[in-house]
């Protein structure tokens, strides 16, 4: 009889003391109550209770978590805009009792203090200035988060604005507003490329012009010096210089009518081909030579006698 008794007691003082001992993870505190007081804080490792008397009231991360709030608002150019904050914490390990016993919902107090920073820095700022000075948004609720949260046992490690997104036709007008910047510089482009390859054509046109100039005048001045030297030929074999004149202009004609007929493309032309033609076209050449140089004489002596008198 005394054994079927000893059993359940022996089985029970087993249970009781496999319950005096817990273990506490890594990076982790135990906080631990003695008839509902708090006793001690235990890290992590294998630790020990009085079964009955201590209990554990509960257990905090000394990770780094990270909570997002969302915080819609509105900008000095009254334009509505959310934006997500990611606030990065921890528990300080030396200051788990404040931590744990302080704050019921530590997560709503993080919440409350972001929406008041953010709804009290924003509406200063213009919609692109949000986007700017965006460091500057999470640097100052770092600081009243770091200011209010470090008398609770919390640590801010970071705060970052990781989201702005004002309303859908702010995005769309602000889209438009860029697009239309883009093709007012790409026009400015193009009319300056335009602008360059118009001087430059120009230019070369230009130049094209004067160097066909100084050829044709090359080449009247070689075909000149070489009627010279045609007409100095012909005078040393007895032949005076009208007569010359006469067959270098002949034979010039010839050369023209012989050019003109080997052109496949040219239009009608009617010359005369006789061969007085070049005879009377020297003939008129020089009575049209002739007829300049009276008149001019004649002008210049009018002119000599206005001047006299």
């Amino acid at each position: 009889m005394e054994q079927f008794i000893f059993i359940p007691i022996a089985f029970l003082g087993l249970i009781i003391l496999i319950s005096a001992f817990f273990i506490v993870k890594q990076q982790t505190a135990a906080i631990v109550e003695r008839f509902g007081k708090f006793h001690s804080i235990r890290q992590s490792g294998l630790r020990f209770k009085i079964p009955l008397v201590d209990r554990i009231a509960g257990r905090l991360s000394l990770k780094i978590q990270q909570l997002d709030v969302i915080i819609e608002t509105k900008t000095l150019d009254d334009v509505f805009v959310r934006l997500k904050v990611s606030v990065q914490y921890k528990v300080i390990k030396l200051k788990v009792y404040d931590a744990f016993y302080k704050l019921d919902y530590p997560h709503d107090q993080i919440t409350s203090y972001v929406f008041d920073v953010v709804r009290a820095e924003v509406p200063k700022m213009k919609l692109d200035d949000v986007f700017v000075k965006k460091d500057d948004i999470a640097l100052a609720v770092k600081a009243e988060l770091n200011d209010a949260m470090s008398d609770y046992g919390f640590d801010i490690i970071k705060t970052l604005v990781t989201d702005i997104d004002p309303d859908a036709q702010v995005k769309q007008a602000m889209n438009r507003i860029n697009a239309s910047e883009r093709e007012k510089i790409a026009a400015q482009f193009e009319g300056d490329a335009a602008r360059i390859l118009i001087v430059e054509k120009a230019k070369a046109e230009a130049e094209s012009k004067r160097l066909q100039g100084q050829g044709i005048a090359d080449q009247r001045r070689e075909i000149a010096r070489g009627l010279e030297e045609s007409v100095e030929v012909l005078n040393n074999v007895g032949i005076n210089s009208q007569e010359a004149s006469a067959l270098i202009v002949v034979t010039q004609h010839y050369d023209t009518l012989q050019a003109i007929g080997q052109e496949t493309n040219s239009n009608l032309i009617l010359l005369p081909n006789s061969p007085q033609a070049g005879s009377n076209m020297l003939n008129d050449m020089v009575a049209s030579f002739t007829a300049s140089n009276q008149i001019g004489e004649a002008m210049k002596s009018s002119n000599n006698k206005q001047n006299d008198e």
